[in-house]
């Protein structure tokens, strides 16, 4: 397995994709029942195959990604070979980001001596999705990037 399976309620989300996906391997309910009875480490396989499709299509479209912390937030562009990144730090340690008030206290501080601004360029040193899948297990999720955009134009103003 390449990624990791997906959680039930994902499966259950993605239960009409999960029926296609058996049916292209000629699999209908009562194949697919008797399987999960009689050969249940078959079952587990084609789970972890959906899986795998499923996350590499997301991992694929995905542009860009953000992660919060109380006190950090890192906000990611994924290209094709790299990852820009923009990471703001928090130098008041009271401040929560996790918090409405902490994100109100971010947006009235974001370009005072109490706010810590990085940018960042790294390039993939392994394959594309796999970095990115690696950012999600450690918290980052997916975003339209309009929190990256903003403060990248004004960066750059």
């Amino acid at each position: 397995m390449k990624y990791s399976r997906l959680t039930k309620e994902q499966f259950e989300e993605l239960h009409a994709e999960f029926i296609n996906f058996l049916a292209t391997q000629s699999i209908d309910k009562a194949e697919w029942d008797k399987i999960k009875l009689e050969q249940p480490q078959i079952a587990e396989q084609e789970l972890d195959v959906f899986s795998d499709l499923i996350w590499e299509g997301v991992l694929t479209r995905a542009d860009y990604l953000e992660h919060f912390s109380p006190n950090h937030i890192f906000l990611f562009q994924c290209g094709e070979t790299h990852v820009h990144s923009i990471v703001l730090k928090s130098l008041v340690t009271e401040a929560n980001f996790l918090s409405k008030e902490g994100l109100q206290w971010l947006g009235d501080n974001m370009f005072t001596d109490n706010i810590e601004m990085k940018i960042g360029k790294k390039e993939f040193t392994e394959d594309r999705n796999i970095s990115i899948f690696e950012l999600i297990k450690q918290g980052a999720f997916l975003s339209d990037g309009q929190l990256y955009k903003q403060i990248h134009n004004v960066m750059d103003s």
